[in-house]
């Protein structure tokens, strides 16, 4: 997996290209525990990200938890058809807005 950011004040996108996985989803952690002071709408790009595993799932909320905590926001970009999908079965498009 390769993560790329984008810092613009209190906004931040990152970019994540490849598998967010067991493997990754650490390293997501990392670059987010690291990144998120100060933020205030994070935006996680997924236009090529090819798979999100649970273990990316689990990322995915306790950072939406961080964010609402601090007072932020968290949004799913180019989110594509089949992780659309998995956010539906697992009720998760309901916490963010899909």
């Amino acid at each position: 997996m390769t993560l790329t950011t984008d810092k613009n004040g209190t906004n931040l996108t990152v970019h994540l290209s490849g598998e967010l996985n067991t493997l990754t989803a650490p390293e997501l952690t990392a670059l987010l525990n690291k990144e998120l002071g100060g933020v205030k709408e994070l935006t996680l790009d997924f236009a090529e990200c090819d798979y999100v595993s649970s273990a990316g799932l689990r990322v995915l909320l306790a950072t939406y938890k961080q964010m609402k905590a601090a007072g932020g926001d968290i949004k799913l970009a180019n989110v594509g058809e089949n992780f659309r999908d998995v956010l539906k079965n697992t009720g998760l498009d309901a916490v963010f807005g899909f």
